[in-house]
Order: C-alpha cells, then structure tokens, then sequence
C-alpha cells in the first residue's frame, strides 16, 4: 500500500450539514491510523476532483471521502484505475454506495474501519462503470447511471430554485409525472442492437439508488457486469404502483421491465441527460463499460 498523508474530501453539507459536527472525530479517528490526515480544500463540487489529484499528486497515499453519494463520485475521479487506496465516510442522506459495498453506514464505524484497513493494508478490488460521452469526456461511476424518468426528475430539480430541499425533488416528481412518455431508446449490449420504447433505463454496478431503491437487486460490482434495467411503457399510474417493488427489488419479471447484463452498454434517446451515483453526467448518447478492479477499496 503506499505510504504518505491521508487526503480526506469532505462535503459539510452533506446530509443537509446533520453530520457537521461530527468530522473532527472523523478526522481523529482516521488519524488513528498512523497516517498524518490533510484535509482537500475544493470550492465547488467541480473543482473537487482536480483538488483530489493534486493532493495525490503531492504525495498523499490514500484518499477518503467524507460525504454522500455525489462526494463519493467526486473523488473517485481521482483514483479510478490507479492503485490509490480509498476509503468512503458514508455522510449523505442515502449512503447508496456504502450500503451496497458492505461497508459501515455510521460515519464514526467507517473512519475507524478506513483506520484499521490502511494500519493493516487491507484491502479489496471492485468494478467500476466508466461513462465515455459523445464529445469526448469520459466519467466514473460506483453505482447506477439513470437514463429515463429519473435522470429527468433530477434534471428538472436541479434546475429549480424553489422549493428548497427534499420538497424540490417531490414537485419535480410530480411535474414529470404529469409529462410521462415512453421515449424510443437505441440499446447497445456488448454490440448487439435494438430499439426500445421505455420510460426508464437503469445501468448499475450496483444493486440501489435514490435512498434505497433496489432497481437491480442482483448487480454484483466484482462480476465484471453492468446490469441493465428497463422499465417499458409505463402509465403514470402505472410507474407509481411499482415504485414500491422497486423499493423492494422484486419488480424484476414484471411484464413491462427486462433485465440484462453486459460488459459494454450504449444508449441513446432524445432529451435524456443522464446521471450517475445522483451526479450530473452529460447528454445521451453514452457509452458505458463496467471496468473490473478498478477501485482499490479500503475497507
């Protein structure tokens, strides 16, 4: 494992700032591991990834993530495909990633657990998707990408000012239930084509989103796979009578949703920006690929 500090990203307001007061006993117990502890001064949430590099590039031997979901995806584009060794701080408010990895979900038990694995270089390789868009840019993620009705909701919330908080997500929820369509997407599986008509496509390296929500109850992140959810053409009451399998994972068989797996997954459909462990990620088309070992996961 490489020696030097441990770079640690923290987002404060994380969780709606709940956890605030607990980052010095974080931040003293990671330092339990030996490793002097620095912590990443980054602005905004896009200038974190670039923060992460520099500290790396500065010598610093392993990063943490303190944070939610989007703090994790941040921070993961510092270290996917390298060797870095790191560590998630689960301090959002739905921890998707954590939970899915088996990792503690108690910000206090993870820092201890990250302490432990870097005193005694445990360790464990997991996959990662990486996203390669139609310019160009290319993005990692840890969980699931959305590219339907979901993508949507978080699109139009993201672009409200009013209401603030949860209560945003519920209002975008019901404006685009109100707008629901199904869109015609062109599916890609490991080169083989078709179009579908669907109002939802999930592709998961991991089982949840969205606070639990087990949209693919069987993706493993250490099979080398991504998992590939559809959902078809779904009425408005529809969507909302199987929210609750979702929920559950047991919509899996349902008439109107197929699941696949791929190494390799490309999708395209008009008006869809996708998102990725709840992070913006760009316009389809897209082309995502699960990339085995590619995270060296304290834990």
């Amino acid at each position: 494992m490489p020696t030097g500090p441990v770079a640690v990203l923290v987002n404060p307001t994380a969780g709606r700032g709940r956890h605030r007061g607990l980052l010095p006993a974080v931040l003293q117990a990671l330092a339990a591991s030996g490793r002097a502890v620095e912590v990443v001064a980054a602005d905004t949430g896009t200038a974190a990834p670039a923060a992460c590099r520099a500290a790396l590039d500065a010598g610093a031997g392993a990063l943490v993530a303190v944070g939610g979901d989007g703090t994790v995806h941040l921070a993961l584009q510092a270290v996917a495909g390298t060797p870095v060794p790191f560590g998630i701080v689960p301090a959002g408010t739905g921890n998707d990633i954590a939970t899915n990895l088996g990792l503690p979900t108690g910000a206090l038990a993870a820092a201890e657990a990250v302490a432990e694995a870097l005193r005694t270089g445990r360790t464990r390789a997991v996959d990662l998707g990486r996203v390669a868009l139609s310019g160009g840019t290319q993005r990692w993620f840890a969980g699931v990408l959305g590219a339907g009705f979901d993508a949507i909701v978080n699109e139009r919330a993201n672009g409200m000012r009013y209401p603030r908080g949860p209560r945003r997500y519920d209002v975008a929820i019901f404006n685009e239930l109100l707008r629901l369509r199904p869109r015609t997407y062109q599916l890609g599986l490991d080169g083989a084509g078709t179009s579908v008509d669907a109002v939802l496509v999930a592709i998961a390296n991991t089982a949840c989103y969205g606070g639990g929500f087990r949209i693919a109850p069987d993706a493993d992140p250490t099979d080398g796979l991504l998992d590939i959810v559809v959902g078809g053409r779904f009425t408005r009451a529809g969507l909302v009578r199987i929210l609750p399998r979702v929920r559950r994972g047991t919509h899996i068989g349902h008439v109107l949703v197929t699941a696949h797996r791929a190494r390799t997954v490309t999708v395209d459909a008009p008006g869809i920006t996708a998102y990725a462990d709840g992070e913006r990620i760009g316009p389809l088309p897209l082309t995502a690929t699960c990339v085995p070992g590619a995270l060296t996961l304290l834990c």
